[in-house]
């Protein structure tokens, strides 16, 4: 479903050949596997994750598109194992809402780029849309309580208008920009394959998930089917995402 988003942020980081590109929190390796196909041979692109299963997919994939300029560090966004003024641009989808001290992870980003050199974040915008309103929102319905835990990983932690820029500017960046897109966020199949999915990977809500009773389930499963098959367009389920797309320059 993130295809959409991922070029999105690859367009908006403005990859030139030759560059060295440092992908934060890249998990399975997008986008820096987009990116390593841009910047050339000449260029590199590095993909930073605190999971190294995860980036031992990341490193399949990479290998499956004969990419010889992709390689992966298993890294702590707060503590970088980079010199200083290493990286040509920086970017980060879905990654920079779940670190511990954002100031103190960009700072260290700001730390390992080039002067000038930009660092380009994509994050998800209000609970209050289509792809949450049809599955967790439904669930927290039934269940009551906090549907992420007081404190705790917050996927939406960016997406009140410029609360991304302030935390860049005070990392140290500068020329900082920001906005919210709507972009595509599309499945390509039934509506219980998207709650089903959505259970299993919405980390961040698994306190929720883990208080509905098994006798609710059925009720549950029932009415987020109903509601995701509004947006189902011919074999597709197309919700649309409000992301938010911010940079600022070291």
């Amino acid at each position: 479903m993130g295809t959409a988003v991922t070029e999105a942020l690859v367009k908006y980081s403005r990859p030139l050949p030759d560059m060295l590109v440092l992908d934060l929190a890249s998990g399975t390796g997008e986008p820096g596997i987009s990116l390593a196909q841009r910047v050339g041979p000449r260029g590199s692109v590095t993909a930073v994750d605190q999971s190294s299963e995860l980036l031992d997919i990341a490193a399949e994939r990479a290998r499956n598109k004969k990419l010889l300029n992709f390689t992966t560090q298993q890294a702590d966004a707060h503590h970088l194992p980079f010199d200083d003024q290493s990286f040509d641009l920086a970017t980060c989808r879905f990654g920079v809402m779940f670190f511990s001290d954002a100031q103190r992870a960009l700072a260290e980003l700001h730390r390992v780029l080039k002067p000038g050199a930009r660092a380009c974040f994509a994050a998800w915008g209000p609970v209050e849309q289509p792809y949450w309103q049809t599955t967790m929102k439904i669930v927290h319905r039934h269940v009551g309580g906090a549907m992420l835990p007081p404190g705790g990983a917050d996927p939406f932690r960016f997406s009140a208008v410029g609360s991304l820029s302030r935390v860049l500017n005070a990392a140290g960046f500068h020329e900082v920009q920001e906005s919210t897109q709507n972009l595509s966020w599309t499945w390509p199949g039934d509506a219980e394959e998207v709650f089903e999915y959505a259970c299993a990977v919405a980390a961040p809500f698994r306190p929720m998930l883990e208080r509905v009773r098994v006798e609710e389930w059925p009720a549950i499963r029932a009415e987020a089917t109903a509601a995701i098959e509004r947006y189902r367009v011919g074999d597709e389920i197309r919700f649309g995402a409000d992301i938010v797309l911010a940079s600022g320059k070291a």
